[in-house]
């Protein structure tokens, strides 16, 4: 399993936020919002240090080993285990199909602008699989299960381990299919997350969120701007996520020796 690497995300990464639905008003959980900053805070600090890896300031490998790289798998993970508990509270009610497929159509374009960006500035790293990939994919995959009980859920989840314990990874060993996030078989990238082991998160999220009927899960988190503000990166973490490597590479790029 290859460590992720320059696009952890967010998803709400790249998350299905559950947000407001046609004609109700959903109460936001403050905590769940707050552990998504917490995450992004963590990615963002691991991809500023990728950077000044990949410009030369640290040394090769930085990320890649001890760490820093079990870091990156734990960002990673808490980003889709987010993303299913996140998938279970935007449908608990009732499958609201108009609101599922416009946030599945913004993760792929946002999934495929990365690919695009990243193959114009590092065509021989790319990402073509990486966390909004893997989040789309769970997304779809986990529709299936949405109304199952989370026994169900969560031995899918376990089940998805076994197979990578087993299998070693990828359901298929051939490059033609890297694109997909099955294979076991990739070109180098920047950031791959792989269907076979990391949707065994996303699944863990919502059976966790089934089990605990996380909606009704009410912290004593108070109400104030502070807090708002803390919040705030947790509720847009698709568009934190999209904006926080040009402006950190940017950066990077000036210390470097850029123009000012």
């Amino acid at each position: 399993m290859k460590a992720p690497g320059s696009t952890l995300v967010a998803a709400q990464s790249t998350m299905l936020e559950h947000g407001r639905g046609p004609g109700l008003s959903r109460p936001r959980l403050l905590w769940l919002d707050a552990a998504r900053t917490l995450a992004l805070a963590g990615m963002i600090v691991f991809h500023l240090i990728r950077d000044l890896e990949l410009f030369g300031v640290l040394q090769a490998g930085t990320t890649q080993s001890g760490g820093l790289a079990l870091s990156a798998r734990i960002i990673a993970g808490s980003f889709l285990f987010f993303s299913g508990m996140s998938l279970i509270l935007a449908h608990q009610s009732r499958f609201r199909a108009g609101a599922y497929a416009k946030r599945l159509l913004v993760i792929v374009l946002a999934a495929l602008g990365v690919t695009l960006a990243t193959f114009v500035v590092f065509p021989e790293r790319f990402v073509f699989f990486g966390i909004l990939h893997a989040v789309a994919f769970a997304s779809l995959a986990g529709v299936v299960v949405l109304r199952a009980p989370f026994w169900l859920t969560g031995g899918l989840a376990l089940g998805v381990l076994a197979v990578e314990h087993i299998w070693g990874g990828g359901l298929v060993h051939t490059p033609w299919l890297a694109w997909t996030g099955l294979s076991s078989v990739v070109p180098p990238s920047l950031d791959f997350i792989p269907v076979v082991p990391w949707i065994a998160a996303f699944l863990a999220g919502m059976a966790t969120a089934q089990a605990l009927q996380v909606s009704q899960v009410d912290l004593p988190i108070p109400h104030n701007r502070t807090v708002a503000l803390l919040t705030w990166p947790g509720r847009h973490s698709l568009v934190v996520y999209l904006v926080h490597q040009p402006v950190l590479i940017g950066l990077v790029w000036l210390y470097v020796g850029g123009p000012l």
